[in-house]
């Protein structure tokens, strides 16, 4: 007899506890071990995010729940839309203090669309500020603004602590264990159903590496069932066909893998033996069956050049460092990650991404694995229509900032082009709701940070294509070059502190045209930071002062791709992070400059 399988997705926004309650349900189910996250990778663990959609199952009464965990940031999206095909219902987390926030309202935006009914999951009610029936309020509203049809509008709602392992169907109810959340699920999720005498046909929506049995395709199986050792076909979304064979079949029990030999309609396996399959194709038992419909993804918003590093520093940290290896590395990536494109003519290659954390994720994943390279300045996609008018991104902004601190960020965004679509104050923090282009939100949220004290919550999505919005002035800073090779000095950097942010050290070695700082007056200055103090053997009161030199703001892939001018570009190194011109020489620039003017 089939074992009962039920498929399900935790969808919400940035840190409102997907991974916690998915580690959660692991634990309580006997499939996590203490101490185990779903976070695996390390830049996730570091940055305490989920960057890449996983799955997991879980077995409770005798039913097996495959659980796939996915992103809550804006900029990972496409991670979402691509999962959302395979399930059958979602777990829409909301935070009990903040509420619904963009990234929620996309997530269920793109749930609602496919039909799916969610089950909304209150998460930390324990919060000092937590106010349960005011954010079931704001999500049924929600559902409304999205046109959600009457039974997506009779959502059951669950209560719950992810970190403290409990969930309640009433707030009021004992906090014991999740048994009441996986009891819904069960009751309210639909079997994962298909037809057993259908032909076998099943949706590719991950792809893995093994470096045994290669690629590894994640499917979910929609009819049909399917045996190893089995000749398929794979159907593109286009119409094409090519067959292969199944060397090796895994079911899931908790995040580990299982090998099967047969599996049926309604689970989600991964697939070996295809080395050529990409998200999106369908397997099937032979070329009649009909494709499942091709998963769409929104498009990129940001584009950036990627180009092999020139500078003088070259080669001396890096393993890959040529034009052939970034390309290869960049044609790895779009395989699994479908919401980037790359354009590979020419000797640098246009990378087209859905945001600046989008491209830093893979540009610091790439330097940790022995790459250097160098990237311009990223600039929003701007689409010319027939009429030979413009288009640009917009993205709605969404800001939790203590009151005091509401006056600069108002102002910050209207410089930006915002336009401010609500504003409310509660308990000394005001919401602020404003919808702005995504041109004038790029390296806005490190000045936001210093703006509120590093107090302020800033969360945005991208909404919709809009009229150009014109000129943005973004940076009122200039850029500090270095004019000589070498080490630099401490006492040159104290006397050059006063005159604007500096991003090195004592003893960091610069080049001619490396970018050393930024000028607080907005002027370009040519600086050379390796000349030391003129040492006499006269004695002089006053002149032997300590130098105090402020700790340098370091620059990082993110900090480097928000702070950037555009005749700019940040060198990526294995171990370090520089901010150059392009043009190295003073007398290069010069020539430019003027060549421009003319």
């Amino acid at each position: 007899m089939q074992q009962e399988i039920r498929n399900i997705a935790i969808i919400a926004h940035v840190d409102h506890g997907k991974t916690t309650l998915t580690d959660a349900l692991m634990k309580q189910c006997g499939t996590g071990e203490e101490g185990y996250t779903m976070d695996s990778n390390a830049l996730e663990q570091e940055r305490g995010i989920t960057i890449y959609a996983k799955n997991t199952s879980v077995e409770y009464k005798g039913v097996k729940i495959n659980i796939l965990d996915t992103p809550g940031h804006a900029d990972f999206g496409s991670e979402v839309e691509r999962v959302l095909r395979s399930i059958d219902s979602v777990l829409l987390l909301v935070d009990a203090q903040e509420g619904p926030m963009p990234q929620t309202r996309f997530v269920l935006k793109k749930s609602l669309e496919l039909g799916l009914k969610p089950i909304v999951v209150i998460n930390k009610i324990d919060k000092p500020a937590a106010d349960a029936k005011r954010v079931h309020d704001e999500v049924f509203e929600l559902f409304l603004e999205l046109g959600a049809n009457d039974e997506q509008l009779d959502f059951t709602t669950v209560y719950a602590i992810g970190r403290q392992g409990v969930a309640m169907k009433e707030e009021g109810d004992d906090r014991v264990n999740l048994d009441p959340l996986l009891d819904t699920i069960l009751e309210k999720v639909p079997k994962a159903t298909g037809d057993m005498n259908n032909k076998f046909r099943a949706q590719v929506f991950n792809l893995a590496y093994d470096n045994f049995l290669g690629r590894m395709a994640t499917a979910r199986i929609y009819d049909g069932k399917v045996k190893t050792g089995q000749t398929i076909t794979v159907l593109k979304p286009t119409g094409e066909s090519r067959t292969g064979k199944i060397t090796k079949m895994f079911a899931f029990r908790g995040v580990q893998r299982v090998e099967v030999n047969e599996a049926v309609a309604g689970d989600i396996v991964m697939i070996a033996g295809f080395a050529d399959i990409y998200i999106g194709e369908t397997f099937a038992e032979d070329a009649t069956v009909e494709p499942v419909k091709a998963i769409n993804i929104d498009e990129p918003t940001i584009a950036l050049y990627f180009l092999v590093n020139d500078s003088p520093f070259a080669g001396r940290e890096g393993k890959f460092v040529t034009t052939r290896q970034i390309r290869d590395r960049l044609e790895k990536e779009l395989e699994v990650n479908v919401g980037m494109r790359v354009n590979f003519d020419g000797d640098r290659y246009e990378v087209f991404g859905r945001g600046e954390m989008h491209i830093s994720v893979l540009l610091e994943t790439m330097r940790r694995e022995g790459f250097e390279l160098q990237v311009s300045q990223p600039k929003v996609i701007i689409h010319t229509l027939d009429d030979g008018s413009k288009e640009e991104p917009y993205e709605e902004v969404v800001i939790d900032v203590p009151t005091e601190h509401s006056g600069i960020v108002m102002e910050k965004l209207g410089k930006r082009k915002g336009m401010i679509t609500d504003m409310q104050e509660k308990d000394g923090i005001t919401r602020v709701k404003a919808e702005i282009p995504t041109r004038g939100l790029l390296g806005y949220r490190g000045e936001f940070i210093v703006d509120t004290k590093g107090l302020g919550i800033l969360s945005s999505r991208f909404t919709k294509f809009g009229p150009y919005a014109g000129k943005i002035d973004r940076r009122d800073v200039g850029s500090m070059t270095s004019m000589e090779n070498g080490k630099a000095l401490g006492f040159s950097l104290w006397n050059l502190q006063d005159r604007g942010v500096l991003y090195i050290g004592p003893a960091t070695e610069v080049y001619e045209g490396m970018i050393i700082g930024n000028t607080s007056k907005g002027e370009e200055m040519i600086v050379n930071p390796t000349k030391g103090k003129q040492l006499t053997n006269m004695r002089a009161s006053g002149s032997d002062e300590a130098i105090t030199l402020v700790p340098p703001y370091e620059i990082t892939i993110e900090r480097g791709l928000e702070i950037m001018n555009d005749d700019e570009y940040l060198e990526i190194t294995p171990k370090s992070v520089r901010l150059r011109k392009q043009l190295l020489t003073e007398s290069e620039r010069a020539k430019a400059n003027k060549k421009k003017e003319d």
